[in-house]
């Protein structure tokens, strides 16, 4: 199937690894031009090196989403190599374990600020061109937790689910000027944050890594973890032409593991 990609244009937050690298190849095989941001420079200089390897067009852009200015001066550079940014992926990496009750105020506001303001931010810079050209795609990354909190991971589905009213808020004033705001959910993915998890679960049950990975697995209705590809797969369709009709939407992406309807 042709995606109708080609000649597009990415910025990729959190681009260096996981989920958002695996998006950032699965793109530029679709003849998309790729900005991948991130904090480390070496990170980005492998990332950007694999997707050429592939006969893929990518660019590196090093910033902190904790450091505002240094975002900002990152998407300065993604335009000034890919000319515009037709498509825009919202990425952030999650906070530490924990739930909710006696979270420091501090903590609190500097969680929002790197998951939060900074997505709502980037955003602001790129949707003017967007509308103005009548076409965009946006996709947010936030986490099944977000529907069904976790007990562990409290900060993560309290301010991931406040992205979720505001994909939707967004959606509904773009939908007339050609662009799409959809907002994937991904359940247990292959990542170097699930493998962290799973060894925080570890450590609290005393077992293996493995044999916390494993459990993970079986506790997941397809029974396995699920791949990044899989994953990226999705994202990449939501992202084409061919998606024109999908927007506000929920996406699970997590192998049957939420129950709710």
């Amino acid at each position: 199937m042709d995606l109708q990609l080609r000649g597009k244009t990415a910025l990729i937050l959190g681009g260096s690894k996981g989920l958002g690298k695996a998006i950032a190849i699965a793109l530029a095989a679709e003849g998309v031009s790729v900005a991948m941001l991130a904090r480390s420079k070496d990170a980005l200089d492998r990332s950007v090196a694999e997707i050429a390897a592939r006969g893929g067009q990518a660019i590196g852009v090093a910033g902190d989403l904790s450091n505002w200015p240094s975002i900002e001066s990152a998407i300065v550079n993604a335009r000034g190599s890919l000319g515009r940014i037709d498509i825009l992926l919202n990425n952030t990496g999650g906070p530490p374990p924990s739930g909710v009750a006696g979270v420091s105020p501090e903590l609190w506001e500097a969680q929002f600020h790197t998951m939060v303001l900074s997505l709502f931010r980037t955003t602001a810079m790129v949707l003017p061109e967007m509308r103005q050209r009548k076409w965009g795609r946006i996709l947010n990354i936030t986490s099944y937790i977000a529907v069904e909190p976790n007990p562990v991971l409290g900060i993560s589905s309290t301010l991931r689910a406040a992205i979720h009213g505001w994909a939707k808020s967004l959606a509904a004033e773009t939908a007339r000027d050609g662009i799409t705001v959809n907002t994937l959910l991904p359940g247990v993915i292959a990542t170097d944050r699930s493998r962290q998890l799973s060894r925080a679960t570890a450590e609290r049950q005393g077992i293996s890594i493995e044999e916390a990975e494993r459990r993970t697995g079986e506790s997941v209705p397809v029974g396995r973890i699920g791949t990044p590809e899989e994953f990226a797969a999705v994202a990449t369709f939501l992202a084409s032409p061919l998606a024109a009709y999908v927007t506000g939407s929920l996406i699970r992406i997590d192998g049957g593991m939420l129950r709710s309807i």
